[in-house]
Order: C-alpha cells, then sequence, then structure tokens
C-alpha cells in the first residue's frame, strides 16, 4: 500500500528554517499535484501548499506566502517544502499527499484534502524560543 514518507522536521528557534521531504519509492510523483498540509494541535488539517504536475503556478496559504517554497525534483521522485522564517504558529505536524483527481494547483485554489490520498505519518515541526 502506497504511503508517502515526509521528513526534515524538528526543533528550530523562530526566524530559522527546515527544508521538508516528501517521497514514495512505490508511487511517480511527476504525474500527480502533490500538496502539503499541516495540523496544528487542537487545530483542523489545512492545506499549506501544492504544486502541479503542470506547469501551472503553485499554491500558498496566505500564512505562508514570502516564507515557504514548495518544488519538485522529479528525478529524486521528491517535492520539497523549504520553511524560512519560521514563526511559533508555524508549529504542526506536517504531511505531503497525492491528489488523485490530477487536478492542477492554482495560486487562488485551496487543495481540496478529498481529492488527496496516501497520507503519510508526518513529520513534526516545533518553532519555540
Amino acid at each position: 500500500q502506497v504511503h508517502f514518507v515526509e521528513s526534515g522536521g524538528g526543533l528550530v528557534q523562530p526566524g530559522e528554517s527546515l527544508t521538508l521531504s516528501c517521497t514514495e519509492p512505490g508511487f511517480t510523483l511527476d504525474y500527480y499535484s502533490i500538496g502539503w498540509f499541516r495540523q496544528a494541535p487542537g487545530k483542523e488539517r489545512e492545506g499549506v501548499s501544492c504544486i502541479s504536475y503542470r506547469d501551472t503556478s503553485p499554491y500558498y496559504a496566505d500564512s505562508v506566502k514570502g516564507r515557504f517554497t514548495i518544488s519538485r525534483d522529479n528525478a529524486k521522485n521528491t517535492v520539497y517544502l523549504q520553511l524560512n522564517s519560521l514563526k511559533p504558529e508555524d508549529t504542526a505536524v506536517y504531511y505531503c499527499a497525492a491528489n488523485l483527481m490530477r487536478s492542477a494547483c492554482y495560486p487562488s485554489v485551496t487543495p481540496n484534502q478529498h481529492e488527496y490520498e496516501y497520507w503519510g505519518q508526518g513529520t513534526q515541526v516545533t518553532v519555540s524560543s
């Protein structure tokens, strides 16, 4: 059964950076849009960013615009999320998943979580001084 593997989380201080990775050896990521989501304690899971399988601009939640950057390396079958200028409110478990409906990502369209499958276990990001 396919489940993505997220990695790269950790404990950092405000203002620091992390790079999250998302991969699954048995699944070809470049055919699908890949989304990053996060869930903070006591809150619902929210879409953070997504990158299309085709040439459209990625989506970023307003809360992370200008600080997070999503990218994909199809040769490595990996999608990355670069987290810069981290804030305590970025603390959450971060998940990646694939859009099996093959919907593209657009800057103004919030990813529909119901279209995403193969959720991993997530990687914890904690921002604290």
